[in-house]
C-alpha cells in the first residue's frame, strides 16, 4: 500500500472525526484541513474521496455496520466510529484493495488514534464486515494452499 494513500487515510480519519463532531460540510472540512495541516505527500485525490464518499454514504454504510457491533453505533468511541465508516467505504467501494490491507489500516490508525485497545473492537468489526462484502475474497484466503 502505497505511503500517499495511507497518509491521505490518516487525514481522513481526523476530517471524519472533526465532521462527526462539528457537522460541518466536508467540502468546509477539506479546506480547513488542507489550509492549517502539512498534507505533501498525502494523496489529496483519495483524501477526498474518502472524506466526501463516506460523509455522502453515512447512512448506507451505518445499516452495514450496526449489525456486526455489540452496542448501539452511538455509543462507540467517534474515532473509532470514523475509522469502521471509513474502512467500509473500502470495503464496499474499493475492491481492488486487498480485504486485510484495507483491516490493517484501520486497525492501525486505531493504535494511533483510538482509545485503549481500540484495534482489537476495530479488528473484530471490520473482520465481520468483510465476511460480509467480501465473502469470496475472504473464502480464497482462508482456505488451504495446495
Amino acid at each position: 500500500m502505497s505511503r500517499s494513500k495511507s497518509l491521505a487515510r490518516r487525514s481522513a480519519i481526523q476530517a471524519l472525526y472533526q465532521w462527526q463532531l462539528t457537522n460541518q460540510s466536508a467540502a468546509d472540512i477539506e479546506k480547513q484541513f488542507l489550509e492549517i495541516r502539512p498534507v505533501d505527500k498525502v494523496n489529496k485525490k483519495y483524501f477526498n474521496e474518502l472524506l466526501s464518499q463516506t460523509i455522502k454514504h453515512v447512512e448506507e454504510l451505518d445499516e452495514k455496520i450496526t449489525p456486526t457491533l455489540d452496542r448501539p453505533l452511538k455509543d462507540v468511541n467517534p474515532v473509532e466510529c470514523s475509522i469502521i465508516r471509513m474502512s467500509t467505504y473500502e470495503l464496499i467501494y474499493h475492491p481492488e484493495l486487498p480485504y486485510r490491507v484495507i483491516i490493517n489500516e484501520g486497525v492501525e490508525l486505531a493504535k494511533v488514534f483510538g482509545a485503549d485497545k481500540g484495534h482489537k473492537f476495530i479488528n473484530g468489526v471490520l473482520d465481520k464486515l468483510a465476511h460480509q462484502i467480501r465473502p469470496e475474497e475472504v473464502a480464497m484466503k482462508r482456505s488451504p494452499k495446495k
